[in-house]
Protein backbone atom coordinates (compact mmCIF):
# COMPACT_ATOMS: atom_id res chain seq x y z
CA UNK A 1 0.00 0.00 0.00
CA UNK A 2 1.46 3.40 -0.96
CA UNK A 3 2.46 5.70 1.88
CA UNK A 4 -0.09 8.31 2.89
CA UNK A 5 0.57 11.97 2.08
CA UNK A 6 1.78 14.02 5.04
CA UNK A 7 0.57 17.40 6.26
CA UNK A 8 3.57 18.92 8.06
CA UNK A 9 2.76 21.61 10.63
CA UNK A 10 4.97 24.59 11.39
CA UNK A 11 6.98 24.56 14.58
CA UNK A 12 4.87 26.08 17.32
CA UNK A 13 1.69 25.79 15.23
CA UNK A 14 0.82 22.28 16.37
CA UNK A 15 -0.43 23.27 19.83
CA UNK A 16 -4.11 23.28 18.88
CA UNK A 17 -3.88 19.79 17.39
CA UNK A 18 -2.08 18.54 20.49
CA UNK A 19 -5.03 19.92 22.46
CA UNK A 20 -7.33 17.71 20.35
CA UNK A 21 -8.81 20.48 18.22
CA UNK A 22 -9.82 18.61 15.04
CA UNK A 23 -9.31 21.41 12.50
CA UNK A 24 -5.96 22.07 10.83
CA UNK A 25 -5.90 25.63 9.54
CA UNK A 26 -3.96 26.63 6.46
CA UNK A 27 -1.83 29.07 8.47
CA UNK A 28 -0.48 26.21 10.60
CA UNK A 29 0.80 24.15 7.65
CA UNK A 30 4.48 24.28 6.74
CA UNK A 31 4.30 22.03 3.69
CA UNK A 32 2.73 18.92 2.22
CA UNK A 33 4.71 15.78 1.43
CA UNK A 34 3.29 13.41 -1.18
CA UNK A 35 5.33 10.27 -1.82
CA UNK A 36 3.72 9.93 -5.24
CA UNK A 37 4.84 13.42 -6.17
CA UNK A 38 1.22 14.49 -6.70
CA UNK A 39 -0.54 16.90 -4.35
CA UNK A 40 -3.27 15.05 -2.40
CA UNK A 41 -6.81 15.57 -3.70
CA UNK A 42 -9.82 16.90 -1.85
CA UNK A 43 -10.93 14.20 0.60
CA UNK A 44 -7.71 12.19 0.59
CA UNK A 45 -6.56 10.73 3.91
CA UNK A 46 -3.36 12.40 5.13
CA UNK A 47 -1.05 12.04 8.10
CA UNK A 48 -0.76 15.14 10.27
CA UNK A 49 2.79 15.48 11.56
CA UNK A 50 5.00 18.01 13.31
CA UNK A 51 8.33 19.18 11.89
CA UNK A 52 10.17 16.38 13.70
CA UNK A 53 8.14 13.74 11.89
CA UNK A 54 5.96 12.77 14.86
CA UNK A 55 2.49 11.70 13.73
CA UNK A 56 -0.36 13.49 15.47
CA UNK A 57 -3.31 11.95 13.67
CA UNK A 58 -5.19 11.09 10.50
CA UNK A 59 -7.21 13.72 8.65
CA UNK A 60 -9.21 14.30 5.52
CA UNK A 61 -7.43 16.81 3.29
CA UNK A 62 -9.21 19.93 2.04
CA UNK A 63 -7.02 21.92 -0.37
CA UNK A 64 -9.34 24.91 -0.54
CA UNK A 65 -10.36 27.26 2.24
CA UNK A 66 -9.01 28.08 5.68
CA UNK A 67 -9.46 24.54 7.07
CA UNK A 68 -7.12 22.22 5.17
CA UNK A 69 -7.50 19.14 7.34
CA UNK A 70 -10.19 17.59 9.53
CA UNK A 71 -8.70 15.13 12.00
CA UNK A 72 -10.81 12.03 12.59
CA UNK A 73 -8.23 10.03 14.56
CA UNK A 74 -5.73 11.40 17.08
CA UNK A 75 -2.98 8.81 17.28
CA UNK A 76 0.75 8.40 16.68
CA UNK A 77 0.35 4.74 15.74
CA UNK A 78 -2.24 4.43 12.96
CA UNK A 79 -0.68 5.38 9.63
CA UNK A 80 -2.81 3.41 7.16
CA UNK A 81 -5.87 4.16 5.06
CA UNK A 82 -9.00 3.48 7.19
CA UNK A 83 -10.90 0.29 6.38
CA UNK A 84 -14.35 -0.99 7.36
CA UNK A 85 -13.09 -2.28 10.71
CA UNK A 86 -11.61 1.13 11.55
CA UNK A 87 -14.89 2.97 10.88
CA UNK A 88 -16.94 0.26 12.61
CA UNK A 89 -14.92 0.72 15.80
CA UNK A 90 -15.66 4.46 15.74
CA UNK A 91 -19.37 3.88 15.12
CA UNK A 92 -19.58 1.20 17.80
CA UNK A 93 -18.11 3.61 20.36
CA UNK A 94 -20.71 6.26 19.41
CA UNK A 95 -23.51 3.68 19.69
CA UNK A 96 -22.31 2.67 23.15
CA UNK A 97 -22.34 6.33 24.21
CA UNK A 98 -26.00 6.56 23.14
CA UNK A 99 -26.74 3.37 25.03
CA UNK A 100 -25.30 4.92 28.19
CA UNK A 101 -27.59 7.91 27.60
CA UNK A 102 -30.59 5.56 27.66
CA UNK A 103 -31.45 6.08 23.99
CA UNK A 104 -30.84 2.51 22.77
CA UNK A 105 -33.70 0.04 23.41
CA UNK A 106 -35.79 2.91 24.77
CA UNK A 107 -39.49 2.03 24.30
CA UNK A 108 -40.47 5.74 24.30
CA UNK A 109 -37.78 7.18 22.01
CA UNK A 110 -36.71 5.41 18.82
CA UNK A 111 -34.91 8.28 17.05
CA UNK A 112 -31.66 10.03 18.01
CA UNK A 113 -28.38 11.29 16.62
CA UNK A 114 -25.84 8.49 16.35
CA UNK A 115 -22.85 10.40 14.93
CA UNK A 116 -22.43 14.11 15.68
CA UNK A 117 -19.41 15.04 13.56
CA UNK A 118 -16.56 16.45 15.70
CA UNK A 119 -18.47 15.56 18.86
CA UNK A 120 -17.95 11.88 18.07
CA UNK A 121 -14.51 12.31 16.55
CA UNK A 122 -15.80 12.09 12.97
CA UNK A 123 -15.76 15.65 11.54
CA UNK A 124 -17.83 16.04 8.41
CA UNK A 125 -20.19 13.16 9.24
CA UNK A 126 -23.75 13.24 10.58
CA UNK A 127 -25.74 10.04 11.15
CA UNK A 128 -29.28 10.19 12.51
CA UNK A 129 -31.00 6.99 13.60
CA UNK A 130 -34.71 6.46 12.94
CA UNK A 131 -35.94 3.17 14.34
CA UNK A 132 -33.67 0.92 12.27
CA UNK A 133 -32.69 3.27 9.45
CA UNK A 134 -29.47 5.28 9.63
CA UNK A 135 -29.62 8.49 7.60
CA UNK A 136 -26.14 9.69 6.62
CA UNK A 137 -25.09 13.20 5.66
CA UNK A 138 -21.53 13.91 4.56
CA UNK A 139 -20.43 17.51 5.05
CA UNK A 140 -16.88 17.03 3.78
CA UNK A 141 -15.41 15.44 0.68
CA UNK A 142 -13.52 12.94 2.79
CA UNK A 143 -16.65 11.57 4.40
CA UNK A 144 -18.50 11.77 1.10
CA UNK A 145 -15.91 9.52 -0.54
CA UNK A 146 -16.00 7.17 2.47
CA UNK A 147 -19.76 6.54 2.27
CA UNK A 148 -19.55 2.97 0.88
CA UNK A 149 -17.20 1.97 3.70
CA UNK A 150 -19.30 3.82 6.26
CA UNK A 151 -22.44 1.94 5.20
CA UNK A 152 -20.65 -1.40 5.64
CA UNK A 153 -19.25 -0.20 8.96
CA UNK A 154 -22.71 0.78 10.21
CA UNK A 155 -24.00 -2.68 9.34
CA UNK A 156 -21.07 -4.30 11.14
CA UNK A 157 -21.28 -2.11 14.23
CA UNK A 158 -25.06 -2.23 14.73
CA UNK A 159 -25.89 -5.64 13.33
CA UNK A 160 -29.26 -6.81 11.95
CA UNK A 161 -31.01 -6.36 15.29
CA UNK A 162 -30.65 -2.57 15.10
CA UNK A 163 -30.05 -1.74 11.44
CA UNK A 164 -32.26 -2.47 8.45
CA UNK A 165 -31.17 0.29 6.05
CA UNK A 166 -28.68 3.10 5.45
CA UNK A 167 -29.94 6.10 3.48
CA UNK A 168 -27.50 8.63 2.07
CA UNK A 169 -28.80 12.23 2.24
CA UNK A 170 -25.56 13.90 1.12
CA UNK A 171 -26.70 15.46 -2.15
CA UNK A 172 -27.69 18.64 -0.28
CA UNK A 173 -24.40 18.91 1.64
CA UNK A 174 -21.67 17.45 -0.58
CA UNK A 175 -21.96 20.08 -3.33
CA UNK A 176 -21.04 17.57 -6.01
CA UNK A 177 -22.70 17.78 -9.43
CA UNK A 178 -23.27 14.03 -9.63
CA UNK A 179 -24.42 13.57 -6.02
CA UNK A 180 -27.76 11.79 -5.59
CA UNK A 181 -29.55 10.63 -2.47
CA UNK A 182 -30.31 6.94 -2.15
CA UNK A 183 -30.00 3.75 -0.15
CA UNK A 184 -26.48 2.45 0.47
CA UNK A 185 -27.75 -0.57 2.39
CA UNK A 186 -31.19 -2.15 2.65
CA UNK A 187 -34.30 -0.72 1.04
CA UNK A 188 -37.08 1.77 1.60
CA UNK A 189 -39.72 0.80 4.20
CA UNK A 190 -43.05 -0.43 2.88
CA UNK A 191 -44.86 2.57 4.39
CA UNK A 192 -43.92 6.04 5.61
CA UNK A 193 -41.88 5.54 8.78
CA UNK A 194 -43.13 6.69 12.17
CA UNK A 195 -40.79 7.08 15.15
CA UNK A 196 -41.31 7.81 18.83
CA UNK A 197 -39.85 10.70 20.81
CA UNK A 198 -40.71 10.71 24.50
CA UNK A 199 -43.80 8.70 23.59
CA UNK A 200 -44.99 11.11 20.86
CA UNK A 201 -45.34 9.82 17.30
CA UNK A 202 -43.72 11.54 14.32
CA UNK A 203 -43.79 10.68 10.64
CA UNK A 204 -40.30 11.12 9.16
CA UNK A 205 -39.57 12.19 5.60
CA UNK A 206 -35.87 11.63 5.03
CA UNK A 207 -36.38 11.47 1.26
CA UNK A 208 -37.42 15.10 0.71
CA UNK A 209 -37.47 16.69 4.17
CA UNK A 210 -34.98 19.18 5.58
CA UNK A 211 -31.71 17.94 7.09
CA UNK A 212 -32.19 14.20 7.71
CA UNK A 213 -35.96 14.49 8.09
CA UNK A 214 -36.40 15.75 11.64
CA UNK A 215 -34.74 18.19 14.05
CA UNK A 216 -33.60 15.75 16.70
CA UNK A 217 -31.59 18.40 18.55
CA UNK A 218 -34.72 19.99 20.05
CA UNK A 219 -35.93 16.89 21.91
CA UNK A 220 -35.30 18.27 25.41
CA UNK A 221 -36.53 21.78 24.57
CA UNK A 222 -39.75 20.31 23.16
CA UNK A 223 -40.27 18.48 26.45
CA UNK A 224 -39.85 21.76 28.32
CA UNK A 225 -42.52 23.39 26.14
CA UNK A 226 -44.83 20.53 27.09
CA UNK A 227 -44.09 21.21 30.76
CA UNK A 228 -45.14 24.86 30.46
CA UNK A 229 -48.01 24.53 27.95
CA UNK A 230 -50.99 23.74 30.18
CA UNK A 231 -53.82 26.22 29.64
CA UNK A 232 -51.75 28.46 27.37
CA UNK A 233 -52.40 29.78 23.88
CA UNK A 234 -49.33 28.68 21.93
CA UNK A 235 -47.77 29.91 18.70
CA UNK A 236 -45.12 27.69 17.10
CA UNK A 237 -43.30 29.60 14.35
CA UNK A 238 -40.98 28.00 11.78
CA UNK A 239 -42.74 24.85 12.92
CA UNK A 240 -41.35 22.49 10.24
CA UNK A 241 -43.02 19.16 11.09
CA UNK A 242 -44.74 20.41 14.24
CA UNK A 243 -42.52 18.99 16.96
CA UNK A 244 -43.09 21.76 19.49
CA UNK A 245 -46.79 21.82 18.62
CA UNK A 246 -47.22 18.12 19.45
CA UNK A 247 -45.63 18.56 22.87
CA UNK A 248 -47.69 21.68 23.60
CA UNK A 249 -50.93 19.88 22.75
CA UNK A 250 -49.96 16.89 24.87
CA UNK A 251 -49.09 19.27 27.70
CA UNK A 252 -52.62 20.64 27.78
CA UNK A 253 -52.38 23.84 25.73
CA UNK A 254 -55.69 25.64 25.25
CA UNK A 255 -54.90 26.04 21.55
CA UNK A 256 -51.84 25.78 19.30
CA UNK A 257 -51.13 27.62 16.06
CA UNK A 258 -48.35 26.29 13.81
CA UNK A 259 -46.77 28.54 11.18
CA UNK A 260 -44.29 27.73 8.42
CA UNK A 261 -43.69 29.15 4.95
CA UNK A 262 -43.44 25.62 3.51
CA UNK A 263 -46.74 24.01 2.51
CA UNK A 264 -45.17 20.54 2.62
CA UNK A 265 -43.96 21.17 6.19
CA UNK A 266 -47.45 22.27 7.20
CA UNK A 267 -48.92 19.13 5.62
CA UNK A 268 -46.54 16.99 7.67
CA UNK A 269 -47.35 19.00 10.79
CA UNK A 270 -51.05 18.26 10.29
CA UNK A 271 -50.28 14.55 9.85
CA UNK A 272 -48.26 14.50 13.06
CA UNK A 273 -51.00 16.29 15.00
CA UNK A 274 -53.48 13.69 13.74
CA UNK A 275 -51.12 10.88 14.85
CA UNK A 276 -51.02 12.23 18.40
CA UNK A 277 -54.48 13.73 18.97
CA UNK A 278 -55.49 17.28 19.70
CA UNK A 279 -56.67 18.19 16.20
CA UNK A 280 -59.58 20.20 17.56
CA UNK A 281 -57.17 22.50 19.46
CA UNK A 282 -54.73 22.97 16.58
CA UNK A 283 -54.63 25.17 13.48
CA UNK A 284 -51.82 25.45 10.95
CA UNK A 285 -50.88 28.28 8.61
CA UNK A 286 -48.64 28.17 5.53
CA UNK A 287 -47.36 31.73 5.80
CA UNK A 288 -44.29 33.90 6.23
CA UNK A 289 -43.78 34.35 9.96
CA UNK A 290 -43.34 38.13 9.84
CA UNK A 291 -46.50 38.49 7.74
CA UNK A 292 -48.36 36.25 10.19
CA UNK A 293 -47.26 38.45 13.09
CA UNK A 294 -48.55 41.54 11.32
CA UNK A 295 -51.96 39.94 10.91
CA UNK A 296 -52.31 40.22 14.69
CA UNK A 297 -51.99 44.01 14.63
CA UNK A 298 -55.06 45.74 15.95
CA UNK A 299 -56.17 42.80 18.10
CA UNK A 300 -57.89 43.77 21.34
CA UNK A 301 -55.44 41.69 23.38
CA UNK A 302 -52.24 39.74 22.84
CA UNK A 303 -53.35 36.42 21.35
CA UNK A 304 -50.61 34.14 22.73
CA UNK A 305 -49.26 33.12 26.13
CA UNK A 306 -46.34 31.09 24.77
CA UNK A 307 -44.44 31.75 21.54
CA UNK A 308 -41.72 29.57 20.05
CA UNK A 309 -39.15 31.06 17.67
CA UNK A 310 -36.99 28.35 16.09
CA UNK A 311 -35.86 29.82 12.76
CA UNK A 312 -33.37 28.31 10.32
CA UNK A 313 -29.80 29.58 10.58
CA UNK A 314 -29.74 33.29 9.82
CA UNK A 315 -25.95 33.19 9.28
CA UNK A 316 -23.80 30.38 7.91
CA UNK A 317 -20.61 32.46 7.69
CA UNK A 318 -18.96 35.18 9.73
CA UNK A 319 -19.53 37.61 6.87
CA UNK A 320 -23.30 37.25 7.36
CA UNK A 321 -23.22 37.66 11.14
CA UNK A 322 -24.14 41.35 11.27
CA UNK A 323 -27.16 40.78 9.04
CA UNK A 324 -28.14 37.78 11.15
CA UNK A 325 -27.95 39.82 14.34
CA UNK A 326 -30.39 42.33 12.85
CA UNK A 327 -32.70 39.49 11.79
CA UNK A 328 -32.77 37.89 15.25
CA UNK A 329 -33.38 41.28 16.85
CA UNK A 330 -36.32 42.06 14.58
CA UNK A 331 -37.85 38.59 14.94
CA UNK A 332 -37.68 38.59 18.74
CA UNK A 333 -39.06 42.13 18.96
CA UNK A 334 -42.06 41.12 16.83
CA UNK A 335 -42.78 38.20 19.17
CA UNK A 336 -42.27 40.20 22.35
CA UNK A 337 -44.77 42.80 21.17
CA UNK A 338 -47.45 40.14 20.70
CA UNK A 339 -47.17 38.01 23.82
CA UNK A 340 -49.57 38.37 26.73
CA UNK A 341 -48.33 39.59 30.13
CA UNK A 342 -46.86 36.67 32.04
CA UNK A 343 -46.30 34.82 28.78
CA UNK A 344 -43.24 32.78 27.83
CA UNK A 345 -40.93 33.16 24.86
CA UNK A 346 -38.86 30.17 23.73
CA UNK A 347 -36.30 31.62 21.31
CA UNK A 348 -33.47 29.82 19.53
CA UNK A 349 -30.55 30.30 17.19
CA UNK A 350 -28.86 27.45 15.33
CA UNK A 351 -26.31 29.75 13.63
CA UNK A 352 -22.89 28.42 14.60
CA UNK A 353 -21.22 31.81 14.08
CA UNK A 354 -23.63 33.50 16.52
CA UNK A 355 -22.31 32.54 19.95
CA UNK A 356 -24.16 32.47 23.26
CA UNK A 357 -23.18 35.96 24.32
CA UNK A 358 -24.08 37.54 20.98
CA UNK A 359 -27.43 35.76 20.84
CA UNK A 360 -28.35 36.74 24.39
CA UNK A 361 -27.33 40.37 23.84
CA UNK A 362 -29.33 40.48 20.60
CA UNK A 363 -32.48 39.20 22.29
CA UNK A 364 -31.86 41.64 25.14
CA UNK A 365 -31.67 44.50 22.63
CA UNK A 366 -35.00 43.34 21.16
CA UNK A 367 -36.60 43.38 24.62
CA UNK A 368 -35.30 46.90 25.20
CA UNK A 369 -36.71 47.95 21.81
CA UNK A 370 -40.13 46.76 22.93
CA UNK A 371 -39.77 48.15 26.44
CA UNK A 372 -41.15 45.22 28.41
CA UNK A 373 -39.73 43.65 31.58
CA UNK A 374 -38.26 40.21 30.94
CA UNK A 375 -36.90 37.45 33.21
CA UNK A 376 -34.68 34.63 31.99
CA UNK A 377 -35.94 31.24 33.19
CA UNK A 378 -33.72 28.84 31.24
CA UNK A 379 -30.72 28.74 28.96
CA UNK A 380 -31.07 25.84 26.50
CA UNK A 381 -28.64 24.00 24.26
CA UNK A 382 -27.98 20.72 22.55
CA UNK A 383 -29.03 17.36 24.04
CA UNK A 384 -26.25 14.90 24.92
CA UNK A 385 -26.55 12.91 21.69
CA UNK A 386 -25.51 16.19 19.99
CA UNK A 387 -22.74 16.97 22.47
CA UNK A 388 -19.76 18.85 21.05
CA UNK A 389 -16.18 17.93 21.79
CA UNK A 390 -14.94 19.84 24.82
CA UNK A 391 -11.92 20.83 22.74
CA UNK A 392 -14.03 22.09 19.82
CA UNK A 393 -16.26 24.91 21.08
CA UNK A 394 -17.28 25.66 17.50
CA UNK A 395 -19.51 22.58 17.73
CA UNK A 396 -21.85 24.31 20.17
CA UNK A 397 -24.24 25.68 17.57
CA UNK A 398 -27.70 25.55 19.25
CA UNK A 399 -28.60 28.31 21.71
CA UNK A 400 -31.96 28.87 23.34
CA UNK A 401 -33.56 31.13 25.94
CA UNK A 402 -36.82 30.79 27.84
CA UNK A 403 -38.01 34.24 28.88
CA UNK A 404 -40.95 35.31 31.02
CA UNK A 405 -42.42 38.55 29.68
CA UNK A 406 -44.06 41.08 31.99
Amino acid sequence: MPALPRLILQTGKDAAVRRFHPWVFSGAVDHVVAESGTEPADGDVVLVQDRRGHTLGLAHFQPHGSIVGRIFHFSAEVEAEPDVAFWAEKIRAAWQRRARLGLVDNPHTTAFRLIHAEGDGLPGLIVDYYGGTAVVQAHSMGMYRARPLLALALAEALGPRYLTAVFDKSAETAHQPDAANGYLFGAAPAEAPVVLENGHRFRIDWLTGQKTGFFLDQRESRALVGHYAAGRRVLNTFCYTGGFSIYALAGGAERVHSVDASKSAIALTDQNVALNGGVERHQSFAADVFEFFHRQDGAAEAPYDLIILDPPAFAKSRAARVRAEAGYRRLNAEALRRIAPGGLLFTFSCSQVVDRELFASTVRAAALDVGRPVRQLHYLGQPPDHAPSFYHPEGEYLKGLVLEVG
